[in-house]
């Protein structure tokens, strides 16, 4: 922590009315966030946006809300102008969001860049006595997607969500329990976990290994579904992402349609947030 950061927590641990009881001084908060914040912009804009606050990798939007970005990078810049991007950005890792298009049109890319972390959606909703049987079934649609990450050296991550087969904590150990493929895994969402009522730090040791991504993202409105900016406490978040040995990226996100300057203030107070805990 350099001498602002410091000022930063002590500043924060004031306005708390005590002392930051930190989650760990020896695991190693990576952090990214989503282009899909500055999606007004042009994707060399929008990672340097992101660089320039500190984050230490990008996760690159396809066509969800118009974003442009992944199909740019797909068809103007290629594997070694995305590359070189993000190595002058010193953004030192990426991942795809393909909830528009799907992993398979993505895959060479994301393979030529050496390699990350692919996030989709998993399947519509069933009822609990089914929950078995749709997930085998959905595991057997995953198939080749499951090979192209293989060939790719990436690994596939799929969302929980509202309304979806990846919803319950039930369904997270289902997840688990039947997931026979060492590349795919579970991005994390606890806004719909939330919007459940279900424990985000559970989902988290659930999860475990095969969490490959985890959004910072609460139930809210507005910024305020940002860390450090809605209700939501994060430090039992971390702490579980401590305890299993999490080593991949914390991604604070939002959804909605910020003026980039504003955004940019917002994703800062984040990661200060963010950084103090740890």
């Amino acid at each position: 922590m350099n001498r602002r950061e410091f000022l930063t927590a002590t500043a924060l641990a004031s306005l708390a009315g005590g002392c930051i009881n930190p989650v760990s001084s020896h695991w190693r908060l990576w952090l990214s966030t989503s282009s899909i914040h500055f999606k007004r912009l042009p994707i060399e804009q929008a990672c340097g946006r992101i660089a320039t606050l500190g984050f230490d990798g990008v996760d690159i939007w396809s066509g969800h809300e118009g974003c442009p970005h992944l199909d740019d990078a797909l068809n103007r810049l290629g594997p070694d102008g995305l590359k070189d991007l993000l190595t002058r950005l010193r953004l030192n890792w990426c991942s795809f969001s393909t909830y528009v298009g799907g992993y398979a049109k993505y895959a060479a890319l994301l393979g030529g860049v050496g390699g990350g972390v692919a996030i989709q959606g998993s399947a519509g909703p069933c009822p609990p006595a089914e929950l078995t049987s749709r997930m085998k079934t959905f595991f057997e649609s995953l198939k080749p997607l499951a090979d192209l990450a293989e060939q790719h050296r990436s690994w596939l991550a799929i969302e929980n969500h509202g309304d979806a087969l990846l919803d319950s904590l039930d369904s997270f150990r289902a997840f688990v329990d039947l997931n026979p493929f060492r590349r795919v895994g579970i991005a994390l969402a606890p806004y719909h976990l939330q919007a459940r009522g279900d424990s985000v730090p559970e989902a988290i040791r659930i999860a475990g290994g095969q969490l490959l991504f985890f959004y910072a993202w609460q139930k809210a409105d507005g910024l305020a579904q940002l860390p450090g900016h809605g209700p939501a406490d994060f430090k039992p978040w971390l702490r579980a992402l401590r305890d299993i040995g999490y080593p991949r990226f914390v991604n604070p996100f939002m959804h909605g349609d910020v003026e980039p300057g504003q955004m940019a203030a917002a994703l800062a107070q984040s990661r200060t947030y963010l950084k103090a805990l740890v």
